[in-house]
């Protein structure tokens, strides 16, 4: 298959990763699709295993790999990095598989500008705005009221870049949403088949 980067946006509590899962339950996306693996200078946590949950990395040896351009992208979170190591998504592509990324918008823009023919990127969002708290709620029951609202006003901002992605997949009827999300990466791999 030639490369593909599928890299996957949306706001907290739109269903990112309840649709990547339902992808990996088909065995055609699971044949050709594998998820990414982040690198992050944060410790590792109990049950997470190296080079499957994370590559744990001290932080020096992070920005040594970011200044030579082997980290794709990156974010800083709470204290620690987090980015995609291009040994791992050179690694998939020769060995013929297609990756997916889950990335906000700053992410998805940097994968696409390195990969530009390669990348198709998908936007999910709920059906609306007002189901976002609950969402959010049920997800995360001890996330605080004052952290939903954070999250909120960032949704209403990522929500004004869903025009820059090729597709946009609303995730009101999950069913419906999987069904979809499936559909856009089927077609994608099925076009790279044939190249």
């Amino acid at each position: 298959m030639r490369k593909l980067i599928i890299v996957v946006s949306g706001p907290s509590g739109s269903g990112k990763t309840t649709l990547i899962n339902g992808l990996f339950r088909d065995k055609f996306c699971s044949q050709k699709l594998v998820r990414s693996v982040s690198a992050t200078t944060r410790p590792q946590r109990t049950g997470e295993k190296e080079g499957i949950h994370y590559f744990f990395l001290s932080e020096k040896e992070f920005l040594r790999l970011r200044r030579v351009k082997k980290i794709l992208e990156w974010t800083k979170y709470l204290g620690y990095y987090y980015g995609t190591p291009k040994e791992f998504v050179e690694e998939q592509f020769a060995r013929g598989k297609g990756v997916i990324l889950c990335l906000d918008f700053r992410g998805a823009i940097r994968i696409r500008n390195l990969y530009p023919k390669e990348t198709v990127a998908i936007f999910v969002t709920p059906g609306s705005l007002d189901s976002l708290p609950e969402r959010m709620e049920k997800r995360c029951s001890k996330t605080a009221p004052e952290e939903i609202k954070k999250r909120i006003r960032l949704a209403q901002r990522e929500l004004k870049n869903a025009h820059e992605y090729n597709y946009c997949v609303v995730n009101e009827d999950l069913k419906k949403a999987v069904h979809d999300f499936k559909k856009i990466i089927k077609n994608e791999i099925r076009k790279r088949l044939k190249q």
